[in-house]
C-alpha cells in the first residue's frame, strides 16, 4: 500500500470519527455554546439591570457581619446564613445557601444603614436558571453533569480530529484553509465557515472545553493536577473546624467574626476588593474569610480559616488557602473557572470567549449542512450512473 493511500485511509477514519461524534454530541455542543454566550457577560448585565446591587460609597462606618446577618435573618427567617460579602460601591450581600433542604437566597443590605434593599430567591434568577442548564441540563446533577461533560469530551476529540482533517496536503491547498471565499455559492461558504473558523477557534475553545471537563469530571481534575504538579495528588476541599476538645462548655462565638473582620479592615483601610465573612453556625464551625483584590475573578482570593474560640488561624492543605502558598498546580485549579468564562483576561477575554462560544454553537449546524450536502451529491452521482 502506498504512503498516499495510507494517509487517505487514516483521514477517512478520522473523518468517520469526526462525523459520528459530531452527530451524537452536536445538540449538546450547540446548547452549551448558546448558554455560554448568555453567561459570558453575566456580571456586566446584572450590574446594569439589577440596580439594587450597586450602592455609592458613604463616609459612614460599616455595620459588622453579625449585625447584617441579624437584619437579614429577620427578613428571611428559618434559614441559615452562609456568608456576608462587602465590596466598595456594592450593597452588602448576605447569602443563604443550603443543600438539604435546598435553597439559595441573597439578601441585599445597605451596610451603612441596615436597610434591606432586596430579598432575592436565586432559584428564580434568569442567569441562575441558565447556569443550571449549562451545568446540569436542568436534570439532577448526577445525571445532567455526566451527560454534558461527556459531550464536552466528544467535542475535544472533534477539535483535534477537525485539525487533522483541516491540515492541508500541500502549500497550494494551504492558501484556501485560512480564508472564507464569501463570493462563492452558499454551500462553499458554509464549508469554509466550518473549516476556517473551526480552525481559528480551536486554540481558544480548547481551554474552555478542558476547563469545563475539570469541573465535570473528578478524574480529569485529578489528572490535570497530577500532571501539572509533577505527580502530586489533588487534595479535595474539606471543612475546617474549631477546637472544641479543650472545654465541653464552649458556646457559639459569633462575635469573633466581627473581630476578625475589623482586623482585616484596620490592616488595609483602602482595600477596594471584596471581603467575604462566614459567620459560624455552631460551636464547632470555623470562621472563613476570603479577601479578593479582584472581584471580577476568583483565583486571586486569599482564603483564611480561624478557630472561633481562640481566633487562631487554621492551616489547610487544599488549593483554596492563601494565594502566596499556592503552587503552580494549585493556581491552575484556582484559575479554572476564570479560564472557562474568559474573565482570566478581563473584558477582552470575555469578548473572545463569547465569540468562541457562538462559533462553537454554530459548528454542529454547519457540519450537518456539509453532511447533508455530501449525501445529496452522492445520491445524484448514483442516479446519474444508472
Amino acid at each position: 500500500m502506498s504512503e498516499k493511500k495510507k494517509n487517505k485511509t487514516f483521514k477517512y477514519w478520522v473523518g468517520r470519527i469526526h462525523l459520528w461524534l459530531g452527530l451524537i454530541s452536536g445538540l449538546f455542543v450547540c446548547f452549551l455554546g448558546i448558554t455560554g454566550c448568555i453567561l459570558a457577560f453575566e456580571r456586566e448585565i446584572e450590574n446594569v439591570t439589577q440596580p439594587y446591587r450597586n450602592l455609592a460609597v458613604q463616609n459612614k462606618p460599616l455595620l459588622p457581619p453579625t449585625a447584617l446577618k441579624k437584619i437579614a435573618d429577620q427578613a428571611l427567617p428559618n434559614k441559615h446564613a452562609h456568608s456576608i460579602t462587602y465590596q466598595p460601591g456594592k450593597s452588602a450581600q448576605v447569602v443563604y445557601y443550603n443543600f438539604d433542604p435546598e435553597y439559595y437566597y441573597i439578601v441585599f443590605v445597605n451596610q451603612y444603614t441596615g436597610e434591606v434593599i432586596k430579598v432575592k430567591n436565586m432559584n428564580d434568577d434568569f442567569f441562575r436558571i441558565v447556569i443550571m442548564g449549562h451545568y446540569y441540563l436542568w436534570l439532577p446533577p448526577e445525571i445532567g453533569q455526566p451527560v454534558l461533560t461527556t459531550a464536552t469530551l466528544m467535542f475535544v476529540v472533534l477539535l483535534f480530529s477537525g485539525l487533522i482533517l483541516w491540515w492541508p496536503k500541500n502549500k497550494a491547498a494551504s492558501k484556501q484553509r485560512f480564508t472564507i471565499k464569501w463570493n462563492a455559492k452558499w454551500r462553499r461558504v458554509n464549508y469554509d465557515f466550518h473549516n476556517v473558523l473551526g480552525f481559528y477557534i480551536t486554540w481558544i475553545i480548547i481551554f474552555i472545553a478542558l476547563s469545563g471537563m475539570v469541573m465535570g469530571f473528578q478524574w480529569f481534575a485529578k489528572t490535570v493536577y497530577f500532571v501539572s504538579s509533577g505527580g502530586k495528588t489533588l487534595n479535595q476541599f474539606e471543612e475546617t473546624y474549631s477546637d472544641t476538645s479543650r472545654n465541653a462548655k464552649l458556646q457559639l462565638n459569633a462575635s469573633a467574626a466581627d473581630q476578625l473582620w475589623k482586623s482585616y479592615l484596620d490592616a488595609d483601610p483602602k482595600f477596594s476588593g471584596s471581603l467575604d465573612v462566614h459567620v459560624p453556625e455552631n460551636e464547632k464551625a470555623s470562621i472563613e474569610i476570603a479577601k479578593n483584590p479582584d472581584p471580577d475573578t476568583y483565583w486571586k482570593a486569599d482564603y483564611s480559616y480561624f478557630d472561633q474560640h481562640t481566633l487562631k488561624e487554621i492551616e489547610v492543605q487544599h488549593v483554596f488557602g492563601k494565594l502566596k502558598n499556592a503552587t503552580v498546580a494549585d493556581k491552575i485549579m484556582r484559575m479554572n473557572y476564570d479560564i472557562h468564562v474568559g474573565s482570566i483576561a478581563g473584558l477582552l477575554g470575555k469578548i473572545i470567549a463569547f465569540f468562541a462560544s457562538l462559533i462553537a454553537a454554530i459548528m454542529p449546524i454547519t457540519g450537518v449542512l456539509i453532511w447533508i450536502g455530501r449525501n445529496k451529491k452522492k445520491k445524484k452521482s448514483a442516479t446519474a450512473a444508472q
